[in-house]
């Protein structure tokens, strides 16, 4: 059973750049002048306007498939009008529109292999999954990051659909960690160049949901995962995570659920057991993150909260090829439950178009179900390390989720 604790906080990458070192455990944080507000649906749609007026606030915009208003409050009365709102018997709920941040921690450019491929036996000399399994391009993954490539050489053919949810003036990634996490999840494969996506013949959905500084606002998140699931994705990869509970958030991870869509987050860079979310809801896979000897990495969060574990150290994958923030160009080798995360969606689009997978309840269980229980299986995370071979071609022992 994954607990619940409320908590305040941002979602955060799990990535560094050549020379740089991001915290791994950020302060709690918030927009300073915005709340989300949920009305109770017996309110009607043309009263919430004269609703927010008598709060004293105005409306900014609406995230209309979750019914949640973004209103603009004094700056610094955040925490005032969200106390001000639960007393108002109009109001399901109200809270602090949380920032995210893409996770991240340390670099490598001097191994340029993917052993995390071999590691999952998505690839291998003899028998690999990639020999049973190469999805099809009608499987889409959304990797809601700080953006996509647009004319990467490795990327720029996979990608069927955009949207940016966020102020950045581009839908490309000035960050660098979005393009990162795509290759890893689906770069083009077998194409005589570059590096190989997990998701083999996957098609790319760039939902733009952090901004050109690694970081967005939880409302940005919640609006992507909603696109990104009535726009047909099969799964969604967040590699991002923050300390704080919200309901806005967890409200848009079950609609995608309630779409038939694979959620896949970054379970954190802690180092401790402590939740970040998106991954800690119940409708996500969270992902730990793992070394060549499947080891935890040092500073990979962990829990029984935590559902598999995945290749998250030292892992190469495309770069943009142009300025960003991680400084690298083209391809480099990055570390993190950032890099782990896309390995697991990639393997979710590897299993959709098999005679396993088909829903995503079939697709999780698959995947859980199928994972080599190594050391610290039952404590460290729940499932075990994931073994792409095993889940395309042998049935799952276990049921999928913690519940």
């Amino acid at each position: 059973m994954k607990k619940f604790f409320f908590l305040f906080g941002f979602v955060v990458l799990l990535l560094a750049g050549r020379g740089i070192v991001f915290s791994q455990s950020p302060p709690t944080d918030s927009a300073p002048d915005e709340v989300l507000v949920k009305l109770k649906d017996s309110v009607a749609a043309d009263k919430h306007e004269n609703n927010h007026r008598t709060h004293k606030v105005t409306l900014k915009t609406r995230l209309d498939k979750l019914n949640v208003d973004v209103v603009a409050v004094e700056k610094g009365k955040v925490a005032e009008k969200v106390a001000e709102y639960q007393k108002d018997p109009n109001v399901e709920y109200a809270e602090p529109n949380y920032v995210a941040r893409a996770f991240e921690l340390t670099n490598d450019p001097y191994l340029p292999n993917q052993w995390g491929m071999y590691k999952v036996k998505a690839a291998d000399a003899s028998t690999s999954a990639w020999t049973t399994a190469k999805s099809d391009p009608s499987v889409k993954i959304a990797i809601l990051d700080t953006g996509i490539d647009q004319d990467h050489p490795d990327l720029a053919s996979k990608i069927v659909s955009q949207k940016n949810c966020t102020t950045s003036p581009t839908l490309d990634d000035l960050y660098g960690h979005g393009t990162h996490v795509a290759g890893i999840a689906a770069a083009a494969t077998n194409n005589g160049a570059g590096v190989a996506g997990l998701g083999y013949n996957a098609s790319l959905v760039n939902a733009k949901g952090l901004g050109d500084d690694g970081s967005g606002y939880y409302s940005w998140l919640a609006n992507c995962i909603v696109w990104a699931a009535d726009s047909g994705v099969k799964v969604i990869n967040m590699s991002l995570g923050g300390s704080g509970k919200s309901q806005t958030l967890q409200n848009a991870v079950n609609y995608a659920w309630g779409k038939n869509v694979v959620l896949v987050a970054a379970a954190g860079n802690s180092g401790n057991s402590a939740p970040s979310y998106p991954a800690y809801y119940t409708n996500v896979i969270a992902v730990a993150a793992t070394d060549q000897n499947d080891k935890k990495a040092s500073w990979s969060s962990y829990g029984k909260w935590v559902d598999v574990a995945a290749p998250g150290v030292s892992i190469y994958s495309t770069l943009p090829n142009h300025t960003n923030v991680i400084g690298i160009l083209n391809y480099g080798t990055l570390s993190g439950t950032s890099m782990a995360t896309p390995h697991v969606s990639g393997l979710a689009a590897l299993v959709w178009p098999t005679s396993f997978g088909g829903s995503n309840t079939n697709v999780r269980r698959q995947i859980e179900g199928t994972a080599d229980k190594i050391a610290g299986t039952g404590t460290l995370w729940a499932y075990g390390r994931i073994n792409a071979l095993r889940a395309v071609t042998q049935l799952a022992a276990t049921a999928s989720g913690k519940h």
